[in-house]
Protein backbone atom coordinates (compact mmCIF):
# COMPACT_ATOMS: atom_id res chain seq x y z
CA UNK A 1 0.00 0.00 0.00
CA UNK A 2 1.45 3.80 -0.71
CA UNK A 3 2.44 5.39 1.92
CA UNK A 4 2.37 9.07 2.26
CA UNK A 5 5.07 11.20 4.05
CA UNK A 6 4.06 14.97 5.20
CA UNK A 7 5.92 17.75 7.43
CA UNK A 8 6.22 14.99 10.61
CA UNK A 9 8.63 12.90 8.57
CA UNK A 10 10.75 15.73 7.15
CA UNK A 11 14.01 17.06 8.55
CA UNK A 12 15.38 20.48 6.54
CA UNK A 13 18.36 20.20 9.43
CA UNK A 14 19.87 17.64 7.27
CA UNK A 15 20.28 20.40 4.04
CA UNK A 16 22.07 23.09 6.63
CA UNK A 17 25.18 23.56 5.20
CA UNK A 18 24.86 22.12 2.04
CA UNK A 19 24.64 24.38 -0.88
CA UNK A 20 21.70 23.90 -3.49
CA UNK A 21 21.83 24.63 -7.19
CA UNK A 22 19.12 24.81 -9.08
CA UNK A 23 19.97 24.43 -13.07
CA UNK A 24 17.12 26.34 -14.67
CA UNK A 25 15.14 29.38 -13.83
CA UNK A 26 11.88 28.48 -15.71
CA UNK A 27 8.68 27.18 -14.46
CA UNK A 28 9.56 24.63 -12.06
CA UNK A 29 13.24 26.25 -11.52
CA UNK A 30 11.79 29.64 -10.42
CA UNK A 31 9.83 27.84 -7.84
CA UNK A 32 11.81 25.48 -6.53
CA UNK A 33 14.42 28.02 -5.89
CA UNK A 34 12.69 30.89 -4.71
CA UNK A 35 10.51 28.33 -1.94
CA UNK A 36 14.14 26.95 -1.00
CA UNK A 37 15.39 30.67 -0.43
CA UNK A 38 12.45 30.93 1.93
CA UNK A 39 12.66 28.05 3.24
CA UNK A 40 16.17 29.17 5.03
CA UNK A 41 18.34 27.39 2.55
CA UNK A 42 21.29 27.71 0.79
CA UNK A 43 20.28 28.11 -2.54
CA UNK A 44 22.31 29.52 -5.85
CA UNK A 45 20.97 29.07 -9.40
CA UNK A 46 22.59 27.98 -12.60
CA UNK A 47 21.97 29.79 -15.87
CA UNK A 48 23.41 30.51 -19.22
CA UNK A 49 25.23 33.89 -19.50
CA UNK A 50 22.75 35.08 -21.72
CA UNK A 51 19.49 34.48 -19.76
CA UNK A 52 16.99 36.81 -19.26
CA UNK A 53 16.19 34.73 -16.15
CA UNK A 54 19.58 36.06 -14.75
CA UNK A 55 17.81 40.03 -14.34
CA UNK A 56 14.57 37.74 -12.57
CA UNK A 57 16.40 35.84 -9.66
CA UNK A 58 19.02 38.29 -8.87
CA UNK A 59 16.23 40.61 -8.21
CA UNK A 60 14.39 38.05 -5.53
CA UNK A 61 17.89 38.21 -4.02
CA UNK A 62 19.36 35.09 -5.90
CA UNK A 63 23.30 34.64 -6.66
CA UNK A 64 23.33 33.50 -9.96
CA UNK A 65 26.09 32.03 -11.35
CA UNK A 66 27.07 29.46 -15.02
CA UNK A 67 25.82 26.02 -14.83
CA UNK A 68 29.03 25.07 -14.51
CA UNK A 69 30.68 26.94 -11.60
CA UNK A 70 26.86 26.76 -9.66
CA UNK A 71 27.52 22.70 -9.65
CA UNK A 72 31.12 23.36 -8.88
CA UNK A 73 29.99 25.04 -6.22
CA UNK A 74 27.01 22.84 -4.76
CA UNK A 75 26.32 19.94 -2.94
CA UNK A 76 23.31 19.50 -3.87
CA UNK A 77 22.43 19.81 -7.76
CA UNK A 78 18.53 20.19 -9.26
CA UNK A 79 18.05 19.45 -12.69
CA UNK A 80 15.90 21.76 -13.99
CA UNK A 81 15.99 23.06 -17.65
CA UNK A 82 13.99 21.65 -20.22
CA UNK A 83 14.15 17.23 -20.67
CA UNK A 84 15.35 17.86 -24.38
CA UNK A 85 18.68 19.92 -23.20
CA UNK A 86 19.34 18.20 -20.33
CA UNK A 87 21.52 15.86 -21.75
CA UNK A 88 23.75 19.02 -23.39
CA UNK A 89 23.78 20.71 -19.96
CA UNK A 90 24.75 17.60 -17.71
CA UNK A 91 27.91 16.35 -19.89
CA UNK A 92 29.33 19.85 -20.82
CA UNK A 93 29.11 21.85 -17.67
CA UNK A 94 27.35 19.66 -14.79
CA UNK A 95 28.95 16.28 -15.03
CA UNK A 96 32.54 17.06 -14.72
CA UNK A 97 31.88 19.18 -11.74
CA UNK A 98 30.64 16.45 -9.32
CA UNK A 99 32.43 15.47 -6.58
CA UNK A 100 32.11 12.39 -4.41
CA UNK A 101 28.74 12.50 -2.80
CA UNK A 102 27.42 14.98 -4.35
CA UNK A 103 23.40 15.00 -4.85
CA UNK A 104 22.21 15.08 -8.16
CA UNK A 105 18.45 15.76 -8.79
CA UNK A 106 15.47 15.44 -11.16
CA UNK A 107 11.96 16.52 -11.39
CA UNK A 108 11.31 14.13 -14.03
CA UNK A 109 12.97 10.75 -14.61
CA UNK A 110 13.42 10.97 -18.72
CA UNK A 111 16.90 11.21 -19.10
CA UNK A 112 17.68 8.78 -16.38
CA UNK A 113 15.19 5.94 -17.25
CA UNK A 114 16.18 6.56 -20.96
CA UNK A 115 19.54 6.19 -20.19
CA UNK A 116 20.38 9.71 -22.42
CA UNK A 117 22.25 11.36 -18.87
CA UNK A 118 24.34 7.85 -17.22
CA UNK A 119 25.46 9.10 -13.44
CA UNK A 120 28.47 9.00 -11.92
CA UNK A 121 28.58 5.86 -9.37
CA UNK A 122 29.43 8.21 -6.54
CA UNK A 123 26.94 10.36 -6.37
CA UNK A 124 23.20 10.09 -5.01
CA UNK A 125 20.85 10.58 -7.72
CA UNK A 126 17.40 11.62 -6.82
CA UNK A 127 13.55 12.73 -8.17
CA UNK A 128 11.29 14.97 -6.25
CA UNK A 129 8.62 15.40 -8.74
CA UNK A 130 6.01 18.05 -7.68
CA UNK A 131 2.54 16.82 -9.23
CA UNK A 132 1.77 20.31 -10.68
CA UNK A 133 3.11 23.13 -12.78
CA UNK A 134 5.55 24.96 -11.33
CA UNK A 135 3.61 28.23 -11.05
CA UNK A 136 1.16 26.38 -8.72
CA UNK A 137 4.35 25.01 -7.25
CA UNK A 138 5.10 28.37 -6.06
CA UNK A 139 1.73 29.64 -5.47
CA UNK A 140 0.45 27.40 -3.09
CA UNK A 141 3.73 27.89 -0.90
CA UNK A 142 3.36 31.83 -0.74
CA UNK A 143 -0.52 30.74 0.54
CA UNK A 144 1.09 28.03 3.57
CA UNK A 145 0.08 24.88 1.37
CA UNK A 146 1.58 22.62 -0.79
CA UNK A 147 1.91 20.80 -4.15
CA UNK A 148 1.91 16.92 -3.85
CA UNK A 149 5.13 15.48 -5.08
CA UNK A 150 6.73 11.96 -5.95
CA UNK A 151 10.18 10.70 -4.77
CA UNK A 152 12.20 8.42 -6.53
CA UNK A 153 15.76 7.27 -5.37
CA UNK A 154 17.49 5.43 -8.43
CA UNK A 155 20.86 5.27 -6.93
CA UNK A 156 21.62 5.97 -3.09
CA UNK A 157 25.52 6.15 -2.91
CA UNK A 158 25.19 8.06 0.33
CA UNK A 159 22.88 5.81 1.91
CA UNK A 160 21.19 9.31 3.04
CA UNK A 161 18.89 9.42 -0.64
CA UNK A 162 15.75 8.82 1.18
CA UNK A 163 16.15 11.75 4.27
CA UNK A 164 17.57 14.24 1.53
CA UNK A 165 14.94 13.48 -0.69
CA UNK A 166 12.03 14.42 1.97
CA UNK A 167 14.09 17.17 3.21
CA UNK A 168 14.22 19.12 -0.09
CA UNK A 169 10.67 18.29 -0.79
CA UNK A 170 10.05 19.94 2.79
CA UNK A 171 12.11 22.96 1.35
CA UNK A 172 9.67 23.12 -1.62
CA UNK A 173 6.90 22.81 0.08
CA UNK A 174 5.98 19.68 -1.28
CA UNK A 175 5.28 17.54 2.46
CA UNK A 176 2.63 20.39 3.04
CA UNK A 177 0.35 18.21 0.35
CA UNK A 178 1.84 14.63 0.73
CA UNK A 179 4.97 13.28 -0.98
CA UNK A 180 4.36 9.24 -2.64
CA UNK A 181 7.52 7.26 -2.53
CA UNK A 182 8.16 5.69 -6.60
CA UNK A 183 10.76 5.13 -9.37
CA UNK A 184 12.50 6.82 -12.19
CA UNK A 185 10.48 4.30 -14.13
CA UNK A 186 7.10 4.48 -12.67
CA UNK A 187 6.91 8.34 -12.68
CA UNK A 188 8.26 8.86 -15.96
CA UNK A 189 6.31 6.21 -17.85
CA UNK A 190 2.98 7.09 -16.39
CA UNK A 191 3.85 10.86 -16.40
CA UNK A 192 4.25 10.48 -20.49
CA UNK A 193 1.24 8.21 -20.31
CA UNK A 194 -1.12 10.48 -18.44
CA UNK A 195 0.12 13.81 -20.43
CA UNK A 196 -0.28 11.89 -23.71
CA UNK A 197 -3.50 9.78 -23.97
CA UNK A 198 -5.30 12.24 -20.33
CA UNK A 199 -4.35 15.36 -19.26
CA UNK A 200 -3.16 16.88 -22.48
CA UNK A 201 -3.31 15.33 -25.72
CA UNK A 202 -6.48 13.11 -24.46
CA UNK A 203 -8.23 16.32 -23.05
CA UNK A 204 -7.05 18.77 -25.92
CA UNK A 205 -8.39 16.71 -28.52
CA UNK A 206 -11.93 15.53 -26.73
CA UNK A 207 -12.44 19.41 -26.52
CA UNK A 208 -11.64 19.97 -29.90
CA UNK A 209 -14.14 17.32 -31.69
CA UNK A 210 -16.70 18.00 -29.18
CA UNK A 211 -16.36 21.45 -30.50
CA UNK A 212 -16.03 20.62 -34.08
CA UNK A 213 -18.99 18.02 -33.95
CA UNK A 214 -20.99 20.67 -32.80
CA UNK A 215 -19.98 23.91 -34.92
CA UNK A 216 -20.40 21.41 -38.00
CA UNK A 217 -24.09 20.80 -36.78
CA UNK A 218 -24.64 24.34 -37.40
CA UNK A 219 -24.65 25.48 -33.37
CA UNK A 220 -22.61 28.53 -32.91
CA UNK A 221 -19.32 28.13 -32.18
CA UNK A 222 -19.83 30.27 -28.87
CA UNK A 223 -22.29 28.50 -27.79
CA UNK A 224 -20.21 24.91 -28.44
CA UNK A 225 -16.91 26.55 -26.53
CA UNK A 226 -19.47 27.19 -23.66
CA UNK A 227 -20.47 23.60 -23.70
CA UNK A 228 -17.03 22.04 -24.42
CA UNK A 229 -14.25 23.94 -23.46
CA UNK A 230 -15.27 26.84 -20.60
CA UNK A 231 -17.46 24.62 -18.43
CA UNK A 232 -14.79 22.09 -18.06
CA UNK A 233 -12.93 23.68 -15.42
CA UNK A 234 -16.04 23.16 -13.36
CA UNK A 235 -16.36 19.39 -13.88
CA UNK A 236 -12.23 18.98 -13.06
CA UNK A 237 -12.90 21.05 -10.07
CA UNK A 238 -15.20 18.69 -9.12
CA UNK A 239 -13.38 15.64 -9.49
CA UNK A 240 -10.40 17.29 -8.02
CA UNK A 241 -12.25 17.88 -4.95
CA UNK A 242 -14.70 14.83 -4.57
CA UNK A 243 -13.68 12.09 -6.99
CA UNK A 244 -15.12 10.96 -10.23
CA UNK A 245 -18.31 9.66 -7.85
CA UNK A 246 -18.44 13.07 -6.29
CA UNK A 247 -18.74 14.97 -9.01
CA UNK A 248 -21.29 12.86 -10.45
CA UNK A 249 -23.00 13.31 -7.16
CA UNK A 250 -23.06 17.36 -7.63
CA UNK A 251 -24.35 17.24 -11.55
CA UNK A 252 -27.85 16.93 -12.35
CA UNK A 253 -29.53 13.23 -13.05
CA UNK A 254 -29.63 14.29 -16.41
CA UNK A 255 -26.09 14.85 -16.72
CA UNK A 256 -25.23 11.77 -14.85
CA UNK A 257 -27.37 9.76 -17.28
CA UNK A 258 -25.77 10.95 -19.78
CA UNK A 259 -22.14 10.70 -18.70
CA UNK A 260 -22.87 7.04 -17.03
CA UNK A 261 -24.41 5.80 -21.04
CA UNK A 262 -22.65 7.85 -23.30
CA UNK A 263 -19.11 8.23 -22.31
CA UNK A 264 -17.79 4.52 -22.89
CA UNK A 265 -19.33 4.99 -26.38
CA UNK A 266 -17.35 7.82 -27.02
CA UNK A 267 -14.26 7.02 -25.39
CA UNK A 268 -14.70 2.93 -25.93
CA UNK A 269 -12.57 -0.48 -26.94
CA UNK A 270 -10.55 1.83 -29.83
CA UNK A 271 -9.81 4.06 -27.40
CA UNK A 272 -8.59 2.18 -24.98
CA UNK A 273 -6.98 -0.04 -27.55
CA UNK A 274 -5.01 3.14 -28.64
CA UNK A 275 -4.23 4.15 -25.05
CA UNK A 276 -2.46 0.85 -24.48
CA UNK A 277 -0.16 1.21 -27.97
CA UNK A 278 0.26 4.49 -26.53
CA UNK A 279 1.86 2.57 -23.45
CA UNK A 280 3.92 0.32 -25.06
CA UNK A 281 5.55 3.16 -27.23
CA UNK A 282 6.45 4.73 -23.97
CA UNK A 283 7.74 1.70 -22.00
CA UNK A 284 9.65 0.16 -25.34
CA UNK A 285 11.23 3.69 -25.50
CA UNK A 286 9.52 4.61 -28.96
CA UNK A 287 8.47 7.78 -27.74
CA UNK A 288 11.47 8.67 -26.44
CA UNK A 289 13.38 8.06 -29.59
CA UNK A 290 10.86 10.06 -31.72
CA UNK A 291 10.96 13.16 -29.62
CA UNK A 292 14.76 13.07 -29.46
CA UNK A 293 15.33 12.23 -33.12
CA UNK A 294 12.92 14.95 -33.47
CA UNK A 295 14.75 17.66 -31.45
CA UNK A 296 18.09 16.72 -32.96
CA UNK A 297 16.47 17.21 -36.24
CA UNK A 298 15.29 21.33 -35.21
CA UNK A 299 11.80 19.77 -34.32
CA UNK A 300 10.25 20.36 -38.12
CA UNK A 301 7.42 18.20 -37.00
CA UNK A 302 6.94 19.80 -33.69
CA UNK A 303 6.91 23.46 -35.04
CA UNK A 304 4.72 22.45 -37.93
CA UNK A 305 2.05 20.68 -35.82
CA UNK A 306 1.83 23.33 -33.15
CA UNK A 307 1.39 25.95 -35.61
CA UNK A 308 -1.76 24.78 -37.40
CA UNK A 309 -2.87 23.57 -34.15
CA UNK A 310 -3.02 27.46 -33.21
CA UNK A 311 -4.96 28.41 -35.94
CA UNK A 312 -7.99 26.03 -35.25
CA UNK A 313 -11.49 27.83 -35.11
CA UNK A 314 -11.29 26.93 -31.29
CA UNK A 315 -8.82 29.33 -30.14
CA UNK A 316 -9.67 32.19 -31.95
CA UNK A 317 -13.26 31.74 -30.70
CA UNK A 318 -12.12 31.28 -27.36
CA UNK A 319 -9.40 34.24 -27.37
CA UNK A 320 -12.54 36.67 -28.12
CA UNK A 321 -14.55 35.20 -25.59
CA UNK A 322 -11.65 35.27 -23.09
CA UNK A 323 -11.44 39.15 -23.69
CA UNK A 324 -14.88 39.75 -22.52
CA UNK A 325 -14.39 37.50 -19.23
CA UNK A 326 -12.64 40.17 -16.55
CA UNK A 327 -12.87 37.53 -13.86
CA UNK A 328 -10.31 35.31 -15.75
CA UNK A 329 -6.83 36.39 -14.78
CA UNK A 330 -3.94 36.56 -17.66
Amino acid sequence: MAVMHYDKDADLRVLKGKKIAIIGFGSQGHAHALNMYESGLDVIVGLKKDSKSKKIAEEAGLSVYEPAEASKKADIIMMLVPDQVQKDVYYSQIRENLEEGNILMFAHGFNIHFHQIIPEPNVDVLMVAPKGPGHLVRRTYEEGNGVPALLAIYQDFSGKGKEMGLAYAKGIGATRAGVLETTFKEETETDLFGEQCVLCGGTSELVRAGFETLVEAGYQPEVAYFECLHELKLIVDLIYESGISGMRYSISDTAEYGDLIVGKKVIGENSRAAMKEALKRIQDGGFARDWILENQAGRPVFNAVRKREAKHQIEQVGKKLRSMMSWIKK
